[in-house]
């Protein structure tokens, strides 16, 4: 960050009085940017036991395959973003949603979280941020084409707590998608 969004003038980063860690601070007006992490929100969408990937049509990891999520935007509840990138990128109505994954990313400064949620209607389709959207079984699921560690291990997870009925929600850091890679 070089300049001020409020006034245009130059920032420089120092620890304001009464904090413990480097922000940026117009040196013109004293407007402390505060950077934080960003929330990006998705589902697990589910039909008839099967489960709704779409595959990438844009970067990062063009061609792989995900659930549908995106970034929070301002003034939506998390469920509503993740319901609104569902529709987005899958043409899907999604409905009974229920949180279930949460991953902290601190290498990235996200913070990932997907509901389980059931798909409306069975409807689905290309969304402009998808290549591909169908439906999977858990013996059909692509593993070695998956777009980020967050999707595998939410699809993990979900499997695994199917086979019991109990679905917890569950909260973890995730390596960097580089540590995940060297796995595959």
């Amino acid at each position: 960050m070089k300049f001020c969004s409020q006034c245009g003038g130059p920032v420089s980063q120092r620890i304001p009085a009464g904090d413990n860690r480097l922000r940026y601070i117009c040196d013109a007006c004293s407007l402390i940017h505060y950077q934080n992490p960003r929330i990006v929100a998705g589902c697990l969408p589910v039909w008839n036991g099967q489960v709704l990937l779409c595959r990438r049509a844009i970067e990062p990891r063009r061609g792989y395959w995900t659930l549908p999520a995106g970034f929070m935007e301002n003034g939506e509840t998390m469920a509503q973003a993740a319901a609104r990138e569902t529709l987005e990128e899958a043409c899907a109505r999604v409905e009974a949603l229920e949180l279930y994954t949460l991953f902290d990313l601190p290498h990235i400064d996200q913070v990932y979280l997907f509901f389980r949620a059931e798909l409306a209607d069975g409807a689905f389709a290309c969304g402009e941020e998808s290549l591909e959207v169908r439906l999977f079984a858990e013996e059909e699921i692509p593993w070695s084409e998956l777009a980020f560690p967050t999707v595998g291990r939410t699809l993990e997870c979900f499997f695994a707590d199917r086979r019991t009925q109990r679905y917890p929600v569950r909260n973890e850091p995730l390596a960097p998608l580089s540590a995940y890679l060297k796995k595959v």
